[in-house]
């Protein structure tokens, strides 16, 4: 599998079961990042409250050694994290439209699906009287897109953004049936598979 293109690249088309690996890779890189980042924080002293990632929608802290308000040390978890969770954004966003593509779907629907929510997680509270209404259509629109990129087939065949991902390509070799005789006579047939490149 080519890694670097399918957490790198927003071309093309990928299955359900390598969005849900690259997903899960994510997740664990994101809990080892917080980790980490908390035990330099705890070991150094550095930080002023905790060590966040927030990859819209998605998010992991740990609590750090509290500094004093405006020391040096307390911009560590900003200095450290904003880079990084913009680093897991970006791999988030190029797995996740390579899935939509595989929906037949443009990369701009994760900003309904995904975007919705990040925003109404840090502006909803300026909402007012319609936060409540606003918070079930942001639901409502990131339940569709659990659904629509976790669980459900991609198009079968070609679609405008690359062919099927679980078709193999052409020329690829396939298992032919070929058929020998066996011991116990001449009549008798034993199905065997030879490897034979398609034309």
């Amino acid at each position: 599998m080519n890694y670097t293109w399918l957490l790198l690249r927003f071309h093309s088309r990928i299955n359900r079961a390598k969005y849900w690996l690259a997903m899960l890779g994510i997740l664990g890189a994101m809990v080892i990042t917080v980790g980490t980042l908390a035990s330099i924080g705890t070991t150094y002293g550095l930080g002023n409250g905790p060590n966040v990632i927030d990859i819209i929608g998605m998010s992991a802290s740990v609590k750090a050694l509290r500094t004093p308000a405006g020391s040096a040390a307390s911009w560590f978890p900003h200095i450290a994290t904003v880079p990084l969770g913009l680093a897991f954004a970006f791999i988030y966003a190029a797995v996740s439209i390579k899935r939509l593509h595989d929906r037949n779907k443009s990369g701009w629907w994760l900003l309904p699906f995904v975007g919705a929510t990040g925003l109404y997680a840090h502006f909803g509270d300026m909402l007012g009287v319609v936060a409540p209404y606003a918070g079930v259509v942001v639901f409502v629109l990131f339940l569709w897109g659990v659904v629509e990129m976790d669980f459900l087939k991609g198009t079968s065949g070609y679609n405008r953004f690359g062919p099927d991902p679980l078709t193999p390509p052409p020329g690829k070799a396939q298992a032919t049936p070929v058929t020998y005789p066996t011991e116990g006579g001449p009549n008798e047939p034993r199905v065997a598979y030879t490897i034979k490149a398609s034309p």
